[in-house]
């Protein structure tokens, strides 16, 4: 019976030492380029394998980030947001071109994912996506920093501590989405989230879109913004409040798009025509914006390029190197919802 490779095997055979072999096959920089093809090569010759236990065990490292999502107050089944799962594919490439291993890991915000992953090996550092109540979710954040973990999160920048964020610019989405709508002659705008410091990422919506009202000389009717978190659910009964409530508007801006995929539903519940009585836009641009009816403007972001600063800037956290939080730019992608 043949014997396993060795990466002695392969140094012996491209004439460099085991450590470069080892330096190599981590795709190091430290390894030129030209070397690290030869070496490749060779250990694809061979069939040779890592042996990850003992690599970790010598490096005190397990080559694996843990992704965390979280779940959503939802009654879908999977209980996850759309959004994020069209994120996870980018992640787990960029993972994989970086030579890690991914650790998908399902956590109830009440849970105890704030444990230490490091401590116990699972992992060298976390990913997080998605949170309800961030007032709750940044208590637990507190703990990471002072366990030393190393992480990253996908959401709004955490100004008041000491944390690597990737996201959008909210405010610019929003403010870009209103007065895009404002361009088709819309002039009492319904907003349809939750604009307080429990969900930072909707308020910097909020935000925008009140700025672009403003730019345009129109007034921020706070009676025509009702509170919602993203579901479609929350959505369809936050538009029913607003229909209920007598308040002329012609336009709603929803924080996301599966609220505003139920405010749709509830218009055409009632009635009211999409766009010509109503206009509807949305946030986040998941798979299914396209095919509502009609399809649905809102606001792109780029979760390919997400996934891939997310996985670089949390290896470059735990190679000790100087990260800073990322603010990528939204897309505006018009589609019939809003009468365009």
């Amino acid at each position: 019976m043949k014997a396993k490779a060795t990466s002695f095997d392969i140094a012996y055979q491209a004439g460099v030492s085991q450590s470069t072999v080892s330096r190599a096959l981590r795709n190091s920089p430290l390894v030129n380029e030209e070397t690290r093809a030869k070496i490749r090569a060779i250990a694809k010759d061979l069939n040779y394998k890592v042996d990850k236990n003992a690599s970790n065990l010598r490096s005190q490292q397990s080559d694996t980030i843990a992704l965390l999502l979280f779940e959503d107050p939802s009654n879908d089944d999977s209980s996850i947001n759309p959004f994020f799962l069209s994120m996870l594919g980018s992640i787990t490439r960029a993972c994989s071109n970086k030579g890690f291993d991914l650790l998908v890991s399902f956590q109830q915000s009440s849970n105890d994912w704030h444990a230490d992953f490091e401590d116990s090996n699972k992992a060298d550092g976390l990913i997080l996506l998605g949170y309800g109540d961030y007032e709750d979710y940044e208590e637990k954040l507190r703990t990471l920093i002072e366990q030393g973990t190393h992480f990253v999160l996908w959401g709004a920048e955490v100004k008041e501590l000491p944390i690597i964020s990737i996201g959008c610019d909210n405010f610019q989405g929003g403010m870009k989405i209103t007065e895009h709508v404002i361009k088709q002659g819309r002039k009492n705008f319904a907003f349809l989230g939750d604009a307080s410091n429990h969900s930072p990422e909707f308020l910097a919506r909020y935000q925008g879109h009140c700025q672009a009202l403003k730019n345009h000389n129109l007034a921020v009717n706070e009676k025509l913004q009702i509170a919602a978190i993203f579901t479609e659910d929350s959505g369809y009964h936050a538009a029913c409040k607003l229909i209920e409530s007598g308040e002329n508007f012609d336009a709603i801006f929803a924080a996301s798009d599966l609220i505003a995929i139920g405010a749709m539903r509830a218009l055409q519940e009632k009635g009211i025509t999409i766009p010509d009585q109503v206009a509807v836009v949305g946030f986040d641009d998941i798979a299914i914006a396209s095919f509502t009816f009609p399809p649905l403007t809102t606001v792109k972001q780029n979760t390919q390029l997400a996934g891939d600063i997310l996985v670089t800037k949390l290896l470059q956290l735990i190679h000790g190197e100087q990260v800073e939080a990322s603010l990528m730019p939204t897309e505006l992608v018009v589609r019939k919802s809003c009468g365009a």
